[in-house]
């Protein structure tokens, strides 16, 4: 089962390092090790958000996850994107800013660098829209229950996530300005292209969620459908319909899936930068990672570890919060990204913890039942 799953993983390990050696050196070997932890390490709850996602998708689109997907992930985010950076950012081409990347990797680096704010300003706004849709729903299960339960009566005021994510970017975008002028105002243009990029970032959300809920709920109401069909012994009449909308449903949700990477990549792309600038060895490590991530999410799902432990979706949520603010702060104060791994890592390793004293106390008491409210960690 594990060699199954995560067989490509070790597969483009082994090439990645090889690959490494002969273009650097055992120093580029190193490099890439780093890379490919660093990674890892940031995306684990991507991979848990991901396989509460990927679980409701069939065996076939769970396969294009892990081959075109991650085309997408690690060519895309991780090799083609940092490009793309420079390439906007400087205003120049591509094929100019890939050459500036292999003979001027300080330039390279410090047009990447200019262009932080509006990196952390989309991605910060499309993860906040994540956390907060999350924890203004009312759940069975609650994790942290003295904190989900008035949220999730809050919940209630309609659009309020997008109320709460816009008066946050306001602010974040105002205190930038502010900050700027206090030095001389060289930045103050830059607080206008955090306010857009983070606009950007709130409609990206809205358009990729929505078309996936959308489809998601047309998907549920035509398996209701048939159901009741059955139920009174009779055919729908309409399955290749009925099949055309899972298409639909199963695509919309790969393509959030894919946004949803692509926000998570960011901390791990520019982070990249710390260690090295060069994009070989950027696009070697991180797409190790990638892999490795792609794997972990089919993992979770094939082996049911969400349903076992059931905080660990809430566990995950809580880091994507946590993530959205450290974008959101990095525009302005720079913030060591071991921080910023170490805060998923404690979250997601608490809400198991919890999830496992849950069960311990389930099995305890001899049912298969949960309250309704749950204050595990608490």
């Amino acid at each position: 089962m594990v060699l199954k799953t995560f067989g490509w993983s070790f597969a483009v390990t082994a090439l990645g390092l090889v690959a490494a050696v002969f273009y650097g050196g055992w120093t580029a070997f190193g490099i890439v090790a780093i890379l490919s932890i660093l990674e890892i390490s940031l995306s684990f709850d991507n991979a848990v958000v991901n396989a509460g996602i990927l679980k409701k998708m069939n065996a076939f689109w769970q396969k294009i996850f892990l081959t075109v997907g991650v085309l997408i992930a690690v060519f895309g985010m991780r090799l083609v994107f940092p490009v793309v950076i420079v390439a906007i950012s400087a205003k120049i081409g591509p094929i100019d800013a890939v050459d500036l990347a292999m003979t001027d990797k300080e330039m390279y680096k410090q047009l990447v660098t200019d262009a932080h704010p509006s990196i952390a300003a989309f991605g910060g706004m499309f993860l906040l829209m994540i956390f907060l849709d999350f924890i203004f729903e009312d759940r069975d299960i609650k994790w942290l229950a003295w904190l989900e339960r008035p949220l999730a009566k809050l919940g209630k005021i309609d659009m309020l996530s997008a109320c709460i994510a816009l008066i946050v970017l306001v602010i974040t975008s105002m205190t930038f300005a502010t900050q700027a002028h206090q030095h001389g105002g060289a930045h103050v243009d830059k607080a206008q292209t955090v306010l857009v990029s983070g606009i950007l970032g709130l409609i990206t959300y809205m358009i990729v969620g929505g078309l996936s809920g959308y489809f998601e709920n047309k998907l549920e109401e035509e398996e209701e459908a048939e159901h009741e069909a059955e139920e009174a012994a009779k055919k729908s009449g309409k399955p290749v319909s009925a099949v055309a909308m899972a298409g639909k449903a199963a695509f919309f949700m790969f393509l959030y899936l894919e946004v949803l990477d692509a926000s998570f990549s960011f901390d791990g792309v520019i982070g990249a930068f710390a260690i090295t600038n060069d994009i070989v060895l950027m696009a070697l490590g991180l797409g190790i990672g990638a892999m490795y991530v792609r794997s972990l999410t089919v993992y979770l799902v094939r082996q049911g570890t969400l349903d076992d432990y059931v905080y660990l979706e809430h566990g995950a949520h809580y880091a994507i919060g946590a993530l959205a603010v450290i974008l959101l702060v990095t525009i302005q104060y720079e913030i060591n990204e071991v921080i910023t791994g170490l805060v998923g890592v404690v979250l997601i390793a608490w809400s198991f913890w919890s999830s496992v004293r849950r069960n311990k106390r389930l099995e305890a008491e001899g049912g298969d039942g949960e309250p309704a409210e749950v204050g595990a960690g608490v």
